[in-house]
């Protein structure tokens, strides 16, 4: 994906966030819920004037973000090697942005929602996306497994990202099944972090093993 397709999907992306906030402005109550606890319970509350607006405006803001960092990226570590992936996981984590934004008028207008189940689901299609992707990210400061034994060896790096693209495709997969067959958010949110772990440690690990080989 180039990234002028990006930035316009992005835009569009953006442009829906705030017709769907102004189609349900007049349905909404005084306060919207802008924050959940891991039980999917509101604990942050925001006025509709905000919290109708916050997600979009939160979008945008890491839309320039995104597109700021190839470029404060130092020599050696530049996105260009892998720019249509970057410019794919990008998309992806803004259009996880617009589900929650989703998620979270719906919440409002409907208190008994299961906020939880419908955010972690969320969250692990983004997993899934990501494990396609993970196998293509170059070495860099930005995105991808970045721990300082990745970060200090090709050979680590590339390791590192070829697990790390089947186990989150695998949890992608297995996650989503979970919170549809009804798994506690709980179990779900703690898969999430073992996930998230297992590559930090698998990294060190097989550092440690290349560095006692003299390969790296």
């Amino acid at each position: 994906m180039t990234t002028r397709v990006m930035i316009l999907c992005s835009v569009l992306l953006v442009l829906a966030m705030l017709a769907y906030s102004l189609w349900l402005y007049p349905n909404l109550p005084d306060q919207i819920p802008t924050h959940w606890n891991w039980k999917g319970e509101a604990d942050g509350w925001s006025s509709k004037q905000v919290g109708s607006f916050l997600l979009p405006g939160l979008t945008v803001g890491l839309l320039l973000l995104f597109l700021a960092l190839p470029w404060l990226s130092p020599r050696g570590f530049h996105v260009e090697a892998f720019r249509p992936t970057y410019n794919l996981i990008v998309l992806l984590v803004l259009a996880l942005m617009a589900y929650i934004h989703f998620v979270a008028l719906q919440a409002a207008l409907h208190p008994r929602l299961d906020v939880s189940r419908a955010l972690i689901g969320g969250v692990f299609l983004l997993f899934g996306g990501i494990g396609i992707l993970l196998n293509r990210v170059k070495r860099n400061f930005w995105m991808g497994i970045r721990t300082p034994w990745t970060l200090a060896s090709e050979a680590v790096w590339e390791r590192t990202h070829h697990l790390s693209a089947r186990l989150f495709l695998l949890t992608g997969i297995l996650g989503t099944l979970a919170v549809w067959m009804g798994a506690p958010p709980g179990v779900c949110f703690v898969l999430l972090l073992i996930v998230a772990f297992v590559p930090v440690v698998y990294s060190l690990v097989l550092y440690k093993l290349l560095e006692n080989r003299g390969q790296v």
